[in-house]
């Protein structure tokens, strides 16, 4: 059984959808824990009533230390926040031996078992953006991203999730800062300030956006396990918005259009 976390609003809700689906369809057994942050998507996520899932509501999770701060910070600097206090929530509450974040737009095209069977007897699992050099934000954005991330409940795990919780609380917003950006350039370090913490080697976690100019998906080099659509939305006018960066035909066929089709079909539904 493989334990897995997100969160999301109701801006994101056919994302979140899309991405629990892809699981459901590529995964063996597993649960998913979805944080619902606002009253609409919540709503929805309840009725729905998904097959292994437990939607947790703002007014089950968020703590005291969590109220006091939220209103000095944007929603989505709120989010960024509370991502590793819903890992410690969930691996807590529900006693887990360990949980897996996933960003809400993440898709899967294999089983993501094997990139949290690769970490062995590490506590904690965490991956690169593996820039494109022309894209290479890692000063300012960080080396790893937090899409997708492993922790254990021992002692190296939650050391480090605590570490983090406590230094999200602190500080986390949209802006490089005294070398911080939001939750993410605090991982810069883990593998030498922390015991236990693993870097994915498997190409096939982590293409996303700033790294697919590096692979021909078309050749199959690797097994594609997700693909994290960074930025990619719908504008008005049946317009599609794919972000900053360089994406060729074989990207739209295989990840792009596949991906349209899935969250107009929960759209329309």
């Amino acid at each position: 059984m493989y334990n897995y976390c997100t969160l999301f609003d109701s801006n994101y809700l056919t994302r979140g959808l899309a991405m629990y689906e892809s699981l459901k369809k590529k995964s063996d057994e597993f649960h998913l824990y979805i944080f619902a942050f606002d009253d609409r998507s919540c709503d929805l996520l309840k009725k729905l009533n998904l097959e292994s899932v437990t939607v947790v509501s703002l007014q089950e999770f968020e703590d005291e230390e969590l109220l006091k701060i939220k209103d000095d910070r944007s929603a989505g600097e709120y989010c960024w926040t509370c991502t590793p206090s819903i890992i410690k929530y969930s691996i807590e509450k529900y006693k887990l031996d360990s949980c897996t974040y996933l960003d809400a737009d993440l898709y899967f095209f294999s089983n993501p078992a094997v990139l949290i069977e690769e970490m062995g007897e590490k506590s904690v699992l965490i991956t690169e953006h593996r820039y494109t050099p022309e894209y290479d934000q890692s000063a300012t954005s960080g080396i790893y991203c937090v899409q997708f991330m492993t922790f254990k409940n021992d002692e190296n795990g939650m050391k480090v999730l605590n570490w983090w919780r406590d230094a999200c609380n602190e500080w986390c917003y949209a802006r490089f800062e005294d070398g911080k950006f939001g939750d993410q350039k605090y991982l810069d370090d883990w593998t030498t300030r922390f015991d236990g913490v693993h870097v994915l080697k498997n190409l096939g976690g982590g293409v996303a956006p700033w790294n697919i100019q590096q692979y021909d998906l078309s050749k199959k080099e690797f097994e594609l396990i997700f693909y994290h659509f960074h930025n990619f939305k719908f504008l008005e006018g049946e317009r599609l918005e794919f972000g900053m960066y360089k994406l060729d035909k074989n990207d739209l066929d295989i990840l792009y259009i596949p991906y349209i089709k899935h969250l107009l079909k929960i759209e329309n539904h």
